[in-house]
């Protein structure tokens, strides 16, 4: 697959939920919900916890307060980075990959009307989304951009903090995300990333599975390759944790063990 055939059936997958975002599609298209067998495990949902897929219950409860449905109801995400980035009143965040705007809503909040908040994606449906749910929730310190994660529509050396929540694992080109991360940050700056990864590799003939892919399965790649590719452009102090424990997932057949993990890393 090129880069561009992988590109165009995220696109249109993400398309598809955001047009249809009131309907069941929402709940089972998720990189947790019912398209991957081993989606719900990886993100720490176990087969029988009655949801599902992760979406909202990833967050606190009392972090979703005031935020309507068709915020809550579109989370995608494989985690809350929105914690661990451990924000501060005044901060300016960049979201890759922000889909609906919940992540984005949500760092609004932590950072204040000093604050700023970008939201970049490249589905125009899914923007369209985010800008309807802005105009719901009155956030005025939150905006959103069409563009693509591998070359950032933001300025060099302007945000404090860069988020992303089970994205990066959908790119095709992952060391331009990060060279572009790394552009776009301050001096000191960091990241706070939920993503799913793999202990190993896909075959090439499961990698080349487009609906896995777009279902955040088999694009991910190994941890090690993962958080390799972050140093070799300058990040330091990177650190990654496990969110379910190797019990909770083991691998199929012909497939490494995949789980969702929480990534922090500083620019110098």
């Amino acid at each position: 697959m090129t880069d561009q055939t992988i590109h165009e059936v995220v696109r249109s997958h993400y398309g598809a939920i955001a047009r249809n975002s009131d309907s069941e599609l929402t709940l089972t298209a998720s990189c947790c919900g019912g398209t991957s067998a081993t989606a719900g495990a990886c993100c720490g949902i176990s087969a029988d916890s009655g949801t599902d897929g992760c979406g909202s219950s990833l967050y606190k409860v009392e972090m979703l307060e005031g935020l309507p449905i068709d915020v809550t109801g579109l989370s995608l995400g494989c985690g809350d980075p929105v914690t661990i980035a451990t924000l501060h009143e005044g901060e300016r965040v960049l979201d890759l990959g922000s889909g609906g705007g919940i992540d984005c809503f949500l760092a609004a909040k932590r950072v204040g009307i000093l604050g700023h908040v970008i939201g970049v994606d490249m589905t125009p449906e899914m923007i369209a989304k985010a800008n309807a749910n802005k105009a719901k929730t009155g956030f005025r310190n939150v905006e959103f951009r069409l563009g693509q994660i591998e070359a950032l529509p933001v300025s060099a050396d302007s945000v404090d903090v860069i988020m992303s929540n089970c994205v990066i694992n959908l790119s095709p080109d992952k060391q331009s995300v990060f060279k572009e991360s790394f552009r776009v940050l301050k001096s000191g700056g960091r990241v706070a990333i939920s993503d799913i990864v793999t202990e190993g590799e896909f075959s090439p003939d499961l990698r080349a599975q487009t609906d896995q892919w777009a279902a955040c399965v088999t694009g991910a790649i190994d941890v090690q390759a993962y958080t390799d590719m972050m140093a070799r452009v300058g990040f330091v102090d990177i650190t990654v944790v496990d969110k379910v424990t190797a019990d909770v997932v083991t691998p199929q057949q012909g497939m490494p063990r995949i789980y969702s993990a929480r990534i922090t890393a500083r620019k110098p």
